[in-house]
């Protein structure tokens, strides 16, 4: 019989919940459906607002290396006979103390890269409205220049103290990673300290019944996320402001600090045809997605892996996107949506019409998943798994 990995999942939970938060739940429910012991060892930034005024003044100090974080997982490792520590995130609480306790342990360790934090104190390569990628190519001495993390020269500062730090003990060089697209394995090769073979490739995924709706039972399209400028809200509103749109309807799921926003453009331009729904439940914006001709995501940033994408795919419903990122790595023109130059009106106008008059694409956008299901997705995991235990 084949033995199964102990796996040890690290991860730090966001306050916010968002889609790194998703595919850890989601890959520990595969392995232990699968037969695998797995161990979560989780913090939460919550807490941050639990501690007291000295602990806060000690955050900084704790978030490069946290004693607390290097004991528990080497007691882990050892009591539980773990054989591959895997982590998901480790700012700010964890920090990357855990690297250096699996190491201590003679225990490969691996890190799914949801973000470009390695490269990019802020973790999105972004900076004054379009992709930034000045720390690639002068150094972090941009970022602090610009405050690019929160907005605080401070905050920024001890960020890249920290990305400083870890680099200067070589410790980024001993472990291994998972980067979810080629975009971001060509982007992390840009890291300098990191070597080709350390890096694997492997998407998230979802779950799906395998089925979708045929295409003359859909209509409108529908955008899944948080109302903000760096997911080009601002774009999508002017857009579907154009006469050439006012035809097509469009219903936008999320929340966010452009919501007000939002809601008094739709009001002020009259646009019947669009329709802000707010928070909605994981169920239900699968069934409108299900329902709809495309799923629209038009970010201005390269974006990490846009669960969105592949939740839309598993339903049959293709997506509009720029032709950049990761987002442009992970849709095929013509084939599962369409793509556009990013912020370019004319292209976005064609790219939804065109989705609007091409039968056959929920098909072939629902074959797409296959790519992304979870059996293919456990195999490639337990394939770098013991890969990395060689």
């Amino acid at each position: 019989m084949e033995r199964k990995e102990n796996v040890l999942i690290v991860h730090n939970f966001y306050k916010i919940r968002g889609g790194e938060d998703t595919v850890v739940t989601n890959e520990k429910k595969l392995l232990k459906e699968h037969g695998h012991k797995v161990v979560l060892y989780s913090r939460d930034n919550s807490e941050l607002d639990k501690h007291k005024i000295f602990s806060r003044l000690l955050l900084p100090f704790a978030s490069v290396f946290n004693i607390k974080t290097y004991r528990a997982v080497k007691k882990i490792i050892k009591k539980e006979k773990i054989d591959v520590v895997h982590v998901h995130n480790t700012l700010a609480i964890v920090s990357p103390a855990v690297y250096y306790a699996a190491k201590k342990m003679k225990v490969p360790v691996i890190s799914t890269l949801h973000n470009f934090r390695l490269l990019c104190p802020a973790g999105v390569l972004y900076r004054d409205g379009s992709i930034c990628e000045d720390c690639l190519d002068k150094g972090f001495k941009c970022a602090v220049k610009h405050k690019c993390y929160r907005n605080s020269r401070l905050q920024t500062l001890s960020s890249v103290f920290v990305q400083k730090f870890h680099r200067f003990t070589g410790i980024y060089k001993k472990i291994y990673y998972i980067c979810l697209t080629r975009f971001n394995k060509e982007k992390m090769l840009r890291h300098g300290q990191i070597s080709e073979d350390r890096i694997f490739i492997k998407p998230n995924f979802c779950e799906s019944d395998g089925t979708a709706k045929p295409f003359a039972e859909r209509s409108g399209f529908v955008f899944v996320g948080r109302l903000e400028e760096i997911k080009g809200v601002k774009f999508l509103l002017e857009a579907f402001a154009d006469p050439r749109l006012s035809e097509y309807k469009l219903t936008l799921l999320g929340t966010g600090e452009l919501e007000e926003y939002c809601k008094k453009y739709v009001a002020d331009n009259g646009l019947k045809n669009v329709e802000l729904r707010g928070f909605t439940p994981h169920d239900e914006v699968l069934k409108i997605t299900s329902e709809s001709k495309g799923l629209i995501l038009p970010t201005l940033v390269y974006e990490g892996f846009p669960m969105t994408i592949v939740e839309a795919f598993s339903v049959g419903t293709p997506v509009i996107c720029p032709d950049t990122g990761n987002a442009g790595d992970i849709v095929k023109d013509g084939v599962c949506g369409k793509k556009y130059a990013q912020c370019d009106k004319e292209g976005f106008i064609s790219a939804v019409k065109y989705i609007d008059e091409t039968a056959g694409l929920n098909e072939t956008a629902l074959g797409e998943y296959q790519n992304y299901s979870a059996e293919k997705n456990y195999e490639r995991l337990v394939e770098i798994y013991r890969s990395i235990s060689k």
